[in-house]
């Protein structure tokens, strides 16, 4: 665990309602399965009586996936500009304004299209944010995928996990993952929410969290599954990152259609 020694603002310890943020470029065919995760994550009792508000920030899609999102009951918000930050920046506030009854007493939550988040996602974040912490930053696993290479997962855990104790309370992890992230909104609104990036969005909102002294949780206990697909909707994202250490692997003739990122393991 990591926060800074900030006094949390008591409103942010007692959220009023919860939205669910998912940018989705194209994810037809994977979204159906991600906004049924989040639905059973929304059913858990720990948030019986508390509002969930899910949002489908549909970024530049040539496919279903707004038709999609709307048919499963989410909220959608379009895009145009094939840009994962200004996604999720406008799915937040389309969500904040859904839930505007509720002031800034809203818990912002944010996942993928082609992630999986588990029943206890949702209780698992308000559990923390009621005792305190303001940003909750979780981790995530790979799931299994037919071009996935048993060699690249292994070089991806070995990336993933290096420097994690046996105590496995203990660890701090480093990473940051828009697929499993959470945010009280008051300080979320007041380090100016996801920038307009291409990517790296997750991580500049917790640097810029960081700097305003928010109560920031970084915990292993409540992993996201996402997608092990090579076939990257962000140009350097998670995807990208996989392509790459695939290509390290194997020679790129071995990975047809796959090219180097130029993304470091």
């Amino acid at each position: 665990m990591n926060a800074s020694h900030a006094a949390c603002a008591s409103d942010d310890a007692h959220p009023a309602a919860l939205a669910v943020v998912i940018p989705a470029h194209n994810e037809a065919r994977d979204l159906p399965a991600a906004l049924d995760a989040v639905r059973t994550a929304a059913r858990h009792p720990a948030l019986a009586d508390l509002p969930v508000v899910t949002v489908v920030a549909a970024d530049a899609c040539r496919d279903a996936t707004p038709a999609v999102a709307d048919r499963l009951g989410a909220a959608v918000v379009t895009l145009p500009g094939r840009n994962v930050g200004a996604a999720r920046a406008a799915g937040v506030a389309h969500a904040l304004h859904l839930l505007r009854t509720h002031g800034d007493r809203i818990w912002i939550t944010t996942t993928d299209a082609d992630s999986l988040v588990p029943p206890h996602w949702l209780a698992h974040q308000l559990h923390h944010a009621r005792h305190g912490w303001q940003c909750i930053v979780g981790t995530v696993r790979l799931s299994r995928h037919p071009v996935l290479p048993a060699a690249t997962v292994a070089r991806h855990n070995a990336h993933y996990f290096a420097g994690r104790p046996s105590l496995l309370h203990l660890w701090c992890p480093p990473h940051v993952h828009g697929a499993n992230l959470g945010v009280a909104a008051r300080p979320y609104l007041a380090a100016g929410g996801f920038p307009a990036l291409p990517h790296g969005e997750d991580r500049a909102l917790v640097t810029a969290l960081e700097r305003g002294a928010c109560r920031i949780l970084r915990t292993d206990e409540c992993p996201v599954r996402t997608s092990g697909r090579l076939d990257p909707r962000a140009p350097q994202g998670f995807g990208a990152f996989l392509q790459q250490l695939t290509l390290d692997i194997a020679p790129s003739a071995d990975v047809p259609g796959h090219r180097s990122t130029g993304l470091a393991p």
